[in-house]
């Protein structure tokens, strides 16, 4: 099967491009991340500037204008079809009690942004604190517990926006 990839420019533009369009580049390496393309008979100085190689994102820069390029494969492209994301943030809108414990301290409250592993709440179960980390950036919706209270197993503590 022919690779096709898809590439996103800036998330303005939209580009589609076959194994054979690769090919047809004349690009040279002149440094360790610097290139010299040749395209229609046209010289292009190119760099790259960034790279996340699990996203699939590369900052660019093309005769010293940078662009952000996100390149698809064929099989990103059916798994986006499918209504999956291919290494996609976390989507997680709740937090729920792991475990039965008490509540012993509340670390966050209802408006507040929080990042990812930002500490939320302490849960005492078993003889043991148990720090409960935030799944993901973002706005606590709601808080459902207070300190001191008796949770089981599965109860929601702490909602997203």
């Amino acid at each position: 099967m022919k690779q096709s990839y898809k590439l996103s420019v800036d998330k303005l533009k939209t580009l589609e491009c076959s194994e054979s369009d690769v090919h047809q580049l004349d690009a040279v390496q002149v440094d360790t991340h610097e290139y010299h393309v040749l395209r229609d008979a046209q010289p292009y100085q190119a760099e790259i500037l960034q790279a996340d190689f699990l996203q699939k994102t590369y900052t660019v820069s093309v005769n010293n204008n940078a662009y952000t390029v996100k390149i698809s494969n064929t099989l990103d492209q059916l798994i986006q079809q499918m209504g999956f994301e291919s290494g996609s943030a976390k989507h997680v809108n709740a937090v729920k009690a792991p475990m039965p414990g008490l509540i012993i301290e509340i670390n966050v409250s209802v408006g507040q942004t929080v990042q990812e592993n930002d500490p939320l709440l302490i849960l005492s179960a078993m003889k043991m604190e148990n720090s409960l980390l935030s799944p993901r950036e973002g706005v606590i919706k709601s808080v459902s517990v207070a300190v001191g209270a008796a949770v089981d197993k599965g109860q929601l503590l702490i909602e997203f926006e």
